[in-house]
């Protein structure tokens, strides 16, 4: 399908507040049909990588006999910079502005708490790699206390046993080669019912549609994790996503804004009574519950199936957690707790951040349409518009592989 804007000024590239930088606008294409059939089938490599854009570490104990780096001039009692960073300039842009200044790593006081900012990936590198066991820890929030099972999500718990075991289990049972391997067929009908859903749209509209694809690309995503961990399908373009659904989506993307909300509480503890005044405490409770109602029914909906029909066929990754907590008796509170902090954090990693990644991509190649002719020129000679895209033409695919890497 050849890819078009909505307007002769392209695709606004605005982005808005959130704790991975999402767009500030939708995202509108024109979608025409090359080819008059449903053999076109150019499906959109997806493409699960999980970026860091900005790394904020909480810097303790005595640093006397260490260099110290440098640390922005104007910093107040009690809020410290905060009142530098409270301006309308995105956190992300005014960061590299003080890297600018100051270098790739520099000290900014937040409330209370001095925060390293890091800008550089050898720095990142030697922190994340080098001495990952030496910052594994993120400081803790009041948002993710009530929204994160009181950080037992695995991107939020401390470092330890629970971290570690957490970590193993995400990795073994659901990442593992053999477990993507066993779940390909998620992916490939999930890709193959998104492309066809839009030649149809497009096709039903005159040979061309106008559609809003951060919404679609987040079905996609949603559909492609949520069926891995819980063997459930949302919905699609044809389809009317059900109530619950559209609780489950509202309700991540309220959990993204929140994470990356300013709290008081977080940086001047004493302050903390300004945020239920303001509202904010009221509101992350609010998706805390919508978010454990939907988790909480897939957790209670497998165990009814299990005693029902006991476990048959291939097994989702709540199958595979429950077995494990059986055969190690553990009781069934604590088994619920782990099972939805944990499925929350493979859910949120798996969607919002390929959503935004994705929609960003599209917005670049919309914006240079000499790139995006490259890209279908290339998709044409090495695949062809009889199949869809498999993962062994991506290593032919050297310009593809270029936007890719540019895009994160």
């Amino acid at each position: 399908m050849e890819w078009g804007t909505v307007s002769d000024k392209g695709v606004d590239m605005s982005e808005r507040p959130g704790i991975i930088v999402p767009k500030a606008t939708p995202l509108e294409v024109t979608l025409t049909p090359k080819l008059p059939s449903e053999q076109l089938l150019l499906a959109l490599p997806f493409t699960i990588i999980i970026t860091i854009l900005v790394t904020i570490i909480l810097v303790n104990g005595n640093k006397q006999q260490q260099r110290r780096p440098p640390e922005p001039v104007g910093a107040l009692p009690f809020i410290g910079h905060l009142h530098l960073l409270g301006k309308s300039q995105l956190l992300h842009r005014k960061f590299a502005d003080m890297a600018d200044e100051h270098g790739p790593a520099f000290v900014i006081r937040l409330g209370v708490h001095r925060a390293l900012v890091v800008s550089n990936w050898e720095i990142a590198k030697e922190c994340f790699t080098t001495n990952d066991k030496v910052f594994p820890t993120r400081p803790k929030s009041l948002a993710v206390k009530y929204m994160g099972y009181d950080h037992k999500m695995l991107g939020f718990a401390p470092y330890g046993p629970y971290w570690r075991s957490m970590r193993k289990l995400a990795t073994v049972e659901l990442l593992s080669s053999r477990r993507l391997e066993l779940l390909k067929h998620v992916h490939d009908t999930e890709i193959r019912s998104f492309i066809k859903e839009l030649y149809e749209q497009s096709v039903k509209n005159g040979g061309s549609a106008v559609l809003e694809m951060k919404e679609r690309i987040g079905d996609l995503a949603t559909n492609i994790i949520v069926r891995m961990i819980a063997g459930k399908r949302y919905c699609g373009i044809k389809e009317s996503c059900s109530e619950e659904s559209r609780r489950w989506q509202k309700a991540l993307g309220d959990f993204f804004y929140l994470t990356g909300l300013f709290l008081v509480s977080d940086t001047i503890p004493f302050l903390g009574c300004l945020d239920v005044v303001t509202g904010n405490i009221g509101k992350i409770k609010r998706t805390a519950k919508e978010l454990d109602f939907v988790l909480g029914n897939w957790v209670n909906e497998h165990r009814e199936r299990r005693l029902n029909k006991g476990i048959k066929g291939n097994q989702d990754f709540v199958d595979v957690m429950l077995s494990i907590m059986d055969e190690n008796n553990v009781p069934t509170q604590e088994v619920d707790v782990t099972i939805k902090a944990t499925c929350l954090s493979l859910v949120l990693g798996g969607i919002d951040t390929n959503v935004v990644t994705l929609t960003w991509a599209i917005s670049l190649l919309l914006n240079n349409h000499h790139v995006l002719k490259k890209a279908q020129e290339e998709l044409d000679i090495h695949v062809g518009n009889q199949r869809q895209v498999e993962e062994s033409d991506i290593a032919n695919l050297v310009y593809l592989q270029a936007i890719i890497k540019e895009t994160l």
